[in-house]
């Protein structure tokens, strides 16, 4: 038998009972359709992390304050101690090799009030270079300047969530007044939106000088992060191990297990965040694949009942000159042209779930070539594993006992 007699006599064999074919294959459908959708929203997921993650900053490295080792081995967690100061900051500038810029800043959340409006957000005391190592760009006036910071003015750069928060959208608030923890503070500046979202949200931030912020706001010397920009993204670990070295160095610390500060580069934030989305991707496709098994085990089952009403059939095909080959290769054609029906209505529903999520969630998609040939591949692999035993128990059927068989 040919193989265009073979699948036309398979399409034939479906055709015959249109309704039970359509219900076998929809398991096949709704498991393919839901691993595409799936498997397109993780990937999208975390493309959108890893631009979020870059858009902060260029071939950036976050130094953050820790506790030391105190009584019964206690650490306490990073930015909740007052370990890094101004000094540390200037020390990385000038003696770590392969160092573009670096941001030292303080923070803290503030009531924020302007006449009637108010918004609780946070406060960021920084300097002059902090723009360039975050990709900060100003819309409207300037960033803070060094005489800001040398003469403690109380001026504030305010991000546009904020603006509008204060003041309405549109408006132009330079030289406006706003309060901050009850003190007057002149808006000299408003930063471009970034987007973002909870604690990652730059527009809804507002930045004054660090001098002013440590004078009047935290009350101490100290500072919550220091941002340290290598001259190119090569020099990252280079930068990363010099500044662990010089800060163990300056805060007499022998033991790198007892450091009171943590240092931890972009790659490795990309990194664990791409490990965590991969997880949650095959997570939520290990779901969805449940499905596939539920409609492989249909689609045996459908085959099987096939058997057993052409089971006369079988006898007369035998008896007429039909190998077991034959019989089986019939069976299995019929399985596996009911997968590949099923993945590609699968496929179709499943671009057509991840357009809906992307359009009407507003979460990012991204459908890959890859899972679309997995989703080929797994439709046949299913008709062919669970299209073999029906075909064999048809292939052994003794042709004398198929024609007797009612």
């Amino acid at each position: 038998m040919s193989l265009y007699d073979l699948l036309q006599e398979a399409l034939a064999a479906l055709t015959a009972n249109k309704a039970r074919s359509s219900l076998t294959i929809l398991g096949i459908v709704i498991g393919i359709g839901s691993v595409i959708a799936m498997v397109s929203i993780g990937q999208g997921a975390q493309g959108q992390i890893q631009a979020s993650i870059q858009s902060i900053g260029s071939n950036l490295i976050n130094v953050s304050p820790g506790f030391q080792r105190g009584f019964g081995g206690a650490r306490g967690g990073r930015g909740g101690a007052t370990t890094l100061t101004l000094e540390d900051a200037e020390a990385i500038a000038e003696q770590v090799p392969y160092v573009a810029a670096v941001a030292p800043s303080v923070t803290g959340r503030y009531q924020i009030v302007q006449k009637a409006q108010n918004t609780n957000t946070q406060v960021m005391g920084t300097v002059e270079t902090y723009p360039q190592i975050r990709n900060i760009e100003m819309e409207l006036g300037s960033f803070i300047s060094e005489r800001n910071i040398a003469v403690r003015s109380k001026v504030v750069v305010l991000g546009p969530t904020t603006r509008d928060d204060l003041f309405g959208e549109g408006v132009n608030p330079v030289g406006q007044k706003i309060k901050i923890n009850r003190l007057s503070f002149t808006v000299i500046g408003m930063t471009k939106a970034k987007g973002g979202s909870g604690f990652t949200n730059q527009d809804d931030m507002v930045f004054i000088p660090i001098s002013t912020a440590q004078r009047f706001l935290t009350g101490g010397d100290y500072v919550s992060n220091i941002s340290v920009q290598a001259t190119e993204e090569q020099a990252m670990t280079q930068v990363q191990d010099g500044v662990t070295r010089l800060l163990l160095a300056r805060h007499n610390i022998a033991d790198p297990q007892l450091a009171d500060f943590s240092v931890f580069n972009q790659a490795d934030i990309v990194q664990a965040a791409t490990s965590i989305t991969n997880t949650f991707t095959i997570l939520l496709a290990s779901i969805a694949a449940i499905s596939l098994l539920v409609g492989g085990i249909g689609i045996m089952n459908m085959m099987l009942t096939t058997v057993t009403e052409r089971t006369r059939e079988i006898g007369l095909r035998k008896a007429i000159g039909a190998k077991k080959g034959d019989i089986s290769r019939q069976f299995l054609a019929e399985s596996v042209m009911l997968t590949f029906l099923g993945g590609a209505i699968g496929i179709a529903l499943g671009m057509i779930l991840t357009f809906a999520v992307s359009q009407f969630a507003g979460i990012p998609t991204k459908v890959a070539f890859s899972s679309i040939v997995l989703a080929f591949g797994v439709s046949a692999a299913i008709g062919l594993i669970f299209g073999y035993y029906p075909a064999r128990r048809a292939a052994q059927l003794n042709p004398i006992e198929a024609l007797r068989y009612e």
